[in-house]
């Protein structure tokens, strides 16, 4: 593995990507409480502009609401009820745990910087969604983890909240065990309102527990997107020498192992992690994003993005 670059908050959202990704757009598919008039459905009735329901009269509504018309085929009074459009609270989980440290010989996402990590990969994918939401007057916060929350920044919608997620993650390093879980089962019960939360982890934590811990936001009404993150050498294991594998969770812990001996286990079990997980988000109508890091992060939005139209 060769260790991954040093990266100021500034370069975590150069002008090339901003001008990349200034044309996407990301749209609530379900109802979203907010604070602010802006683009996704609310769950609240308001007088705004698509027509909803008609309910009866009463003291004290405006009377430039009444539906004219009803009245003159039923002489009866009815208020016109509008759907109200709303702002986004976004909450972004990356996760910092030691294993996001893996830097594949063949990762490039930035075009010129070579050896990107898992959490790099996944610091320069949350400063763009940051970036594209918080440009359309949506609320972002973020959470970084480990074995337990790291950084929690509240969501909130001021264009100085782009600067304030891209400093904390640049100031985060990965490190500890991974507890994937067990943190959104906390997260969960964090988030105040019904939202979208959108996580980026390699998800090196056991399927059921994982699936469970998804289960707990679905409960709490939010919306979930999961950019599962993984590294070709990951996907693929192309290594050939018998050599030391390293734990980059554990301190001392390494294996000398024959690449070819495990090979076709290895394959089978992460083919098994992944549709596991796939499955898990279908059946909580989730999107599952698979990424591998050899991807250009502007590319893989861009792929995310047109799916999800």
């Amino acid at each position: 593995m060769i260790a991954p670059p040093q990266l100021s908050y500034t370069e975590l959202l150069p002008k090339e990507i901003i001008s990349i990704i200034g044309r996407l757009e990301f749209l609530a598919r379900t109802a979203k409480v907010g604070t602010i008039n802006g683009r996704h459905t609310s769950p609240h009735k308001g007088f705004s502009v698509e027509f909803a329901e008609h309910r009866p009269y009463v003291a004290g509504d405006d009377l430039r609401n009444l539906d004219w018309r009803v009245f003159g085929k039923s002489d009866r009074y009815y208020i016109k009820q509008f759907i109200e459009e709303t702002n986004m609270r976004v909450t972004l989980l990356v996760d910092a745990s030691g294993s996001m440290a893996y830097a594949g010989e063949k990762s490039a996402p930035m075009g010129e910087v070579a050896h990107l990590s898992k959490f790099d990969y996944a610091r320069y994918l949350a400063a763009a969604l940051s970036y594209i939401l918080i440009r359309q007057q949506d609320a972002v916060g973020l959470v970084t983890f480990a074995d337990g929350v790291e950084t929690y920044l509240r969501p909130t919608a001021k264009p100085s909240q782009v600067r304030s997620i891209l400093e904390s993650l640049a100031s985060t390093t990965p490190a500890a065990t991974t507890r994937c879980a067990d943190t959104f089962h906390e997260i969960a019960e964090r988030i105040p309102a019904r939202g979208l939360v959108i996580i980026i982890s390699d998800l090196f934590d056991d399927a059921e527990a994982i699936k469970k811990a998804l289960h707990h936001f679905r409960f709490k009404h939010h919306e979930l997107v999961v950019f599962h993150l993984m590294a070709d050498e990951e996907l693929t294991f192309p290594f050939e020498k018998f050599d030391d594998f390293r734990c980059l969770e554990v301190d001392g812990v390494r294996l000398n192992l024959d690449p070819s001996t495990i090979r076709a286990s290895y394959l089978d079990r992460v083919r098994l992690h992944l549709k596991n997980m796939e499955l898990a988000c279908g059946q909580l109508h989730a999107d599952y994003v698979p990424v591998n890091t050899k991807t250009p992060v502007s590319e893989a939005l861009f792929t995310y993005f047109s799916q999800r139209k």
